[in-house]
């Protein structure tokens, strides 16, 4: 698996600004938020339509909020710690509780019977440290992105979560931006139910690798 992208931390950071309405438009939609591109530039632009819900406004506040935060804390390392931070921004003002910290109940997935551990049952830490001993950046990031849905940490948000982290290393290594196209939003949650049931990942990276890594 080639990285795709060399480009710098900076080039990388204007491109991430260039794409940040497009960028909150796809993880809304991958987590079931029904906005439309056009609402959601119009959002960001502080433009209210009128044909978004309220619970859906601050589900955008809350992606718009955690990609400030993680393009102004791009050089922080990223630990634990970090990841619960991401998730606090992301759940801001939307009833989510515990915000920024793990689950303490099990979770069922849709899709599939397959339930994740919880949290209290896993060493997050030291799987993370294994992802991050990857010297592969566009592969690790990969790999972040599939771990953080599958260990589903939190009651809520866990793609969103995911997303902004694999992102946040993506813009610091200079390989682009992670994004699933809306349009094959149905095909990658076929990958993702495989690989939340086998913890089997290799079909889901290249599917990844080859439809939503995108840079200059």
């Amino acid at each position: 698996m080639e990285n795709k992208y060399n480009m710098t931390k900076e080039d990388n950071i204007f491109f991430a600004k260039r794409k940040l309405v497009d960028n909150i438009y796809k993880s809304a939609n991958l987590e079931g938020i029904a906005v439309t591109f056009a609402d959601t530039l119009a959002f960001v632009n502080n433009v209210n339509t009128g044909t978004i819900s309220v619970d859906d406004m601050f589900k955008l506040k809350g992606l718009k909020d955690a990609w400030e935060f993680i393009l102004n804390t791009i050089d922080e390392e990223l630990t634990i710690e970090y990841i619960k931070k991401v998730h606090f921004e992301i759940g801001k003002g939307q009833g989510i509780k515990p915000l920024g910290e793990f689950r303490d109940k099990g979770v069922g997935i849709m899709g599939t019977s397959w339930r994740p551990k919880l949290p209290s049952e896993c060493d997050y830490v030291s799987e993370l440290d294994n992802i991050m001993k990857n010297n592969h950046e566009l592969e690790r990031c990969i790999e972040l992105f599939c771990w953080i849905q599958r260990s589903q940490m939190f009651l809520d948000g866990n793609k969103r979560v995911a997303n902004l982290v694999a992102n946040k290393e993506m813009i610091k290594n200079g390989q682009g931006i992670l994004s699933i196209p809306v349009e094959k939003i149905g095909e990658y949650f076929t990958y993702l139910i495989h690989y939340y049931e086998t913890n089997d990942n290799k079909e889901l990276k290249q599917w990844i690798y080859d439809n939503c890594i995108d840079g200059i």
